[in-house]
Order: C-alpha cells, then sequence, then structure tokens
C-alpha cells in the first residue's frame, strides 16, 4: 500500500467537517474540524481507557506458513483462522473472556469476539458470537457479510455489542504491530500486524519464511503477565499447528 493510498483510505473514515478557517500565522493557515459522532465516540472511549485501565502489553512472532497453507486449502482467510485460534485461546485461559468490575473478576461462559474493520473506510467492531463454535469457513463467512453491511452502514445494534473480546486486523496497513486499545470492560484486545518475509528458524535449520507479528494489550488487574504470555502461546501454537 503506497502512502497516499494509506491517506485515501483514512480520510474516507471520517465523515468530519471543516468549519472555520484561520488566517495564515506562525503555523499556517489553520483549519478548525468538528469531529463526527464516530470521532467524538474513539476520542471518548480513548480517554476513558488510558485514564482507568492500567495497561499491560505483550507480543509474539507467529510463523504462519502453516496458517497460509491451510488459508488456501479452505478459502477462508487469515484474518477468519486468526478468530479461530483466539477463540481456543479464550476458551483455555478463561481470564482473556472476562472483565475487572467493581473489585470483582466476572468470568464469561459465551467467546464472542469483536472484530474491528479498518480497511476500506471502515471503522466498526461487528461481533463474531459464540466463536468457539464455529469453524473458519463460518466465520469468514460472517466476516464477508460484516464486511459488505458496514460499508452500507447497515450493522445493527445487536452485531456492534456483546463482545468478550476484541481483535484488530492491521494487515492492510502493511506495519509490524500495532499495540489495540482495550474496550472496557473487557480483559483485553490482539492486534495482528501485516504477514512479512523473514528469516524463520525450523527444526534448529534458518529457512525463508513469513511471519506476523501479535501484540496483546490486557488490563492487568485481572490478566497478569503468565496469563497473557499463556494466551499468546495458545494462539500461536493454533497458527503453527504446534503444541505449546
Amino acid at each position: 500500500m503506497k502512502r497516499e493510498d494509506l491517506g485515501v483510505i483514512l480520510g474516507l473514515m471520517s465523515d468530519a467537517i471543516a468549519i472555520e478557517v484561520v488566517q495564515p500565522g506562525l503555523k499556517g493557515t489553520v483549519t478548525i474540524i468538528e469531529p463526527d459522532r464516530l470521532e467524538r465516540a474513539v476520542a471518548r472511549r480513548s480517554a476513558e481507557t488510558r485514564a482507568t485501565v492500567p495497561t499491560l502489553e505483550l507480543s509474539d512472532v507467529v510463523d504462519m506458513e502453516a496458517c497460509l497453507k491451510q488459508e488456501a486449502e479452505l478459502r477462508c482467510g487469515t484474518t477468519a483462522l486468526l478468530l479461530g485460534a483466539v477463540a481456543h485461546a479464550l476458551k483455555t485461559v478463561k481470564r482473556m473472556n472476562g472483565a475487572y468490575r467493581d473489585g470483582r473478576y466476572e468470568l464469561y461462559s459465551r467467546i464472542n469476539i469483536g472484530v474491528t474493520l479498518l480497511a476500506d473506510g471502515l471503522h466498526a467492531t461487528p461481533v463474531i458470537f459464540d466463536a468457539d463454535q464455529k469453524s473458519a469457513s463460518e466465520i469468514s463467512s460472517e466476516l464477508a457479510e460484516y464486511n459488505i453491511r458496514a460499508r452500507q452502514a447497515e450493522l445493527r445494534p445487536s452485531e456492534l455489542t456483546g463482545a468478550t473480546f476484541t481483535v484488530v486486523d492491521c494487515s492492510a496497513y502493511r506495519i509490524v504491530a500495532l499495540s489495540p486499545m482495550i474496550t472496557p470492560p473487557q480483559a483485553g484486545a490482539l492486534g495482528a500486524g501485516s504477514i512479512r518475509e523473514a528469516p524463520t528458524v525450523r527444526r534448529g535449520a534458518l529457512v525463508p519464511g513469513r511471519t506476523s507479528q501479535l501484540a496483546l494489550s490486557v488490563d492487568h488487574r485481572i490478566v497478569h503477565p503468565q496469563h497473557g504470555a499463556w494466551f499468546l502461546q495458545e494462539v500461536k501454537a493454533q497458527l503453527e499447528e504446534t503444541r505449546v
């Protein structure tokens, strides 16, 4: 993706309107912009999260060769496979599928993963409900439908609420990683960077490979370092089809 293409995408994400232009000065011409409803909501939630949630960040690098092979076989997309791996990890590391509320821990029986859609001018987080009970193909079909209806502003409120965890797929931006913002009261969020060619060690030998970096943000009040590390290991094991 070229820099100018990214600028177009970011521009499409906003319906904000310039409402005032200040005369040139030391900073040049100043344009005052009124943010739209979505941007105000994002700004408010971001400020609240940073002010109230003690965030711990962890990361790991995943060998994506097995995942890409499975993607080609199932024709389901790497995002669907990532969500399947996350669902498995949430089922295993139960604190990750919970929240810290009023000095207590809440653990949820359902695994509902919010997926933040960022590419093509979208900025919405529809929910894949009961993701642990769905195949990669089923998740892929839901994601495709969500993408279509999100572009048409047809997502229902019931499809945007109820998430117990959030995944942000940043592969469209060709960045190494992004530390995602936690959506309170969720215990965490996972960001996936783009898939890149990189030297990889397999069976003790250095070979050409393709990798992706995962960045995990967690609420340190409920998720401790060992929980976060365990969670990342489970996600990595699923994507690499290996055992922890």
